[in-house]
């Protein structure tokens, strides 16, 4: 059976600091189809170095993933995000979720329903990304006939990450694709789509991205790992460089040359 390559990606490790995201984001350019971005506190801002990062390439795509709900007003994430995919269509990749629990509670925004939250969040973000006048007196969202004035193309991308079943299964009830975290198994990750979808109605197949940690440069040892996790149903895999990583430019090239002429091989 031939396995379909899936969309490649690489991450910018949140340990790195921010000046490191131009390099990464034209080797991405060059190599790759997505560069993402984590948003660990208190680190980079995921929105800030998304914009810079759409500047400085010309066809990459550049996920989000995740932006935490409870850190953000749900307007004003809107806001960002239009402005966003205005200014560069087709190549933003937003995603939310919870946010680490104990990061959330660091700067008292932690929910005492996380999921709550994130129902309500991700529908009224939903409906002002898609143009809507949007008034909702939630537990947590509460909007009085708001509504974008410079609005995206409807039905722009928006993705849920996270973990457990309940989550999983909101992220593919609302989202328009799923993200899972790092350092999964392939049976976790199994489990993890099976769980979102759960939640998944429509007909189309379901988009998963998820990480892969890459400690080799055997490039057919690398691809194995990609088809399993391919055959497990991920469309998705965006590449962890280790920490210590001295070559990020070597790294990707690896990646998008050798890694993606195995998967073809």
């Amino acid at each position: 059976m031939t396995t379909s390559i899936p969309t490649l990606g690489v991450v910018l490790v949140p340990t790195l600091p921010p000046e490191a995201i131009r390099p990464l984001a034209l080797a991405a350019d060059r190599h790759l189809d997505e560069l993402w971005l984590w948003e660990d506190c208190f680190k980079e801002s995921s929105i800030a170095a998304a914009g810079a990062a759409l500047a400085w390439t010309e066809r990459v795509r550049v996920g989000i993933g995740l932006a935490p709900v409870p850190l953000r007003n749900v307007a004003l994430l809107a806001m960002e995000l239009a402005t966003l995919h205005r200014l560069f269509p087709g190549r933003l990749l937003p995603g939310i979720g919870h946010g680490v629990q104990d990061w959330m509670a660091q700067v008292g925004a932690r929910p005492a329903s996380p999921l709550t939250l994130l129902r309500e969040h991700a529908e009224a973000l939903r409906r002002l990304l898609d143009g809507e006048e949007v008034t909702v007196s939630g537990r947590y969202v509460q909007l009085d006939r708001v509504r974008l004035d410079w609005p995206p193309e409807p039905g722009t991308p928006l993705l849920i990450g996270g973990t457990g079943p309940r989550t999983l299964g909101l992220a593919g009830e609302l989202g328009d694709g799923i993200l899972l975290g790092s350092e999964l198994s392939e049976a976790d990750v199994a489990a993890s789509v099976l769980a979102a979808r759960a939640g998944w109605a429509s007909d189309a197949t379901m988009p998963v991205a998820t990480h892969l940690l890459v400690t080799t440069r055997d490039a057919r040892a690398v691809a194995d790992d990609v088809r399993g996790l391919v055959e497990v149903g991920v469309t998705t895999v965006v590449f962890q460089p280790p920490e210590d990583e001295p070559d990020l430019d070597e790294f990707v090239e690896f990646v998008g040359r050798e890694v993606r002429a195995a998967l073809a091989g």
